[in-house]
């Protein structure tokens, strides 16, 4: 029996996929396996040493402690991609907004309230205070082609924008789903001083902090406007506010509203709904309690942010997992460990990510955990599991 602890509400699409017989699952649980989290504060936290993987419903990690959760041997999982429609679909509101002064038509309409046959009149004589681009025809910058910047950069395509990319890190997959139709850009300062609507679409993380700042704002055209539903730390905000000032830049939407930025007309403030559908939260969580369904009873990882993906068949009576420091016969060390007990290994396939190494070793007939030990004991091996 595997306990699962929740620290937020997940949607019951994905907690029906544990099965009862062996998964026990509630926010009350004790010496968890494992947790499923959406958006609790984890930083602090204390994890016992029962704990073998954190499985994030969403794409952002930056409430976990993923490098002492890597030190302890916690696999540490994210769901990228099962929000994407819903981020997309905020996005391309977003380049509307933007435009077009909509949500600020509506509001001064709704002043109107009271003035009876004079409203038509006073609606005509006042919409021109509201007039906006059309996006058709307008290029749209995307910083980061992941699932979300891919599924952005073919809408827009379709509703008629130019459309540029800008993703040195582009994986294979997200490069195959992209349309011909977008462009690559040669650099980010070609992509931001050459659109008119930027968006951002990557990771907060040291190197990614405001990567819009004031000297990218410099070569910015006129009249920009820029969308950010990933991470308020990629825009600079004093930079921003700036520049909302002087003109450069003509409206800002962010996901990540803050007291400043709530007071200035220029800002369309949401309040971090890029995922909040019912789509999106079902996604999330069925994709997170498959991965830890999967590692917990099959050693098998996928979209972990600390550990190598890995997935090796079964073959043989037992399974040994391991965990440890990504250099030079660490799986030399344990191989030959089994082979001076004659375990015969029946398949075995080792991945690193980073400075992180991990093994699947099944092996013919059983092991003592005596032999776990030894294992444990070699420096540099962070975690054993036996399944």
């Amino acid at each position: 029996m595997f306990n699962i602890k929740m620290l937020n509400s997940i949607s019951e699409k994905g907690l029906d996929l544990f099965s009862k017989d062996q998964y026990s699952v509630s926010n009350e649980v004790t010496n968890p396996d494992a947790i499923l989290v959406r958006s609790a504060n984890m930083l602090e936290m204390d994890f016992d040493k029962n704990i073998k993987a954190i499985a994030r419903a969403g794409a952002g990690v930056n409430n976990i402690p993923i490098d002492r959760c890597t030190e302890k041997g916690i696999v540490v999982f994210n769901t990228p991609g099962a929000n994407a429609n819903g981020v997309k679909e905020l996005v391309l509101a977003s380049l509307f907004l933007s435009s077009r002064r909509i949500y600020q038509g509506i509001n001064w309409a709704q002043s109107l309230k009271g003035k009876g046959d004079e409203v038509p009149k006073l609606v005509e004589k006042g919409k021109s205070q509201f007039e906006g681009p059309e996006i058709k025809g307008k290029r749209l910058g995307i910083i980061g082609l992941g699932a979300i910047g891919v599924m952005v950069a073919n809408d827009a395509v379709s509703l008629g924008m130019e459309v540029m990319g800008y993703d040195p890190y582009i994986s294979v997959n997200a490069a195959w789903g992209l349309s011909r139709s977008v462009m690559r850009a040669a650099s980010l300062e070609q992509l931001i001083s050459t659109s008119d609507y930027i968006t951002l679409h990557l990771p907060l993380t040291p190197e990614t902090k405001g990567t819009i700042n004031e000297e990218k704002i410099s070569m910015m055209k006129k009249d920009v406007r820029i969308i950010n539903l990933a991470r308020g730390g990629l825009v600079d905000s004093k930079s921003l506010l700036a520049a909302l000032e002087d003109g450069t830049v003509s409206c800002y939407v962010t996901d990540f509203p803050d007291e400043e930025m709530l007071c200035n007309d220029k800002i369309i403030t949401v309040p971090h709904l890029g995922a909040s559908t019912p789509e999106s939260e079902e996604n999330c969580a069925v994709m997170a309690v498959n991965q830890l369904r999967d590692y917990l009873e099959q050693g098998i990882i996928k979209n972990s942010v600390n550990f190598p993906d890995c997935d090796l068949p079964r073959i043989g009576n037992t399974r040994i997992l391991n965990a440890h420091s990504n250099v030079p016969n660490m799986v030399g060390q344990i191989t030959s460990l089994l082979a001076k007990y004659k375990i015969n290994i029946a398949d075995m396939l080792t991945r690193h990510k980073n400075n992180i190494g991990y093994n699947i070793i099944d092996i013919e007939g059983t092991v003592t955990d005596e032999i776990i030990n030894e294992i444990r004991s070699i420096e540099g091996v962070k975690m054993v599991r036996v399944i």
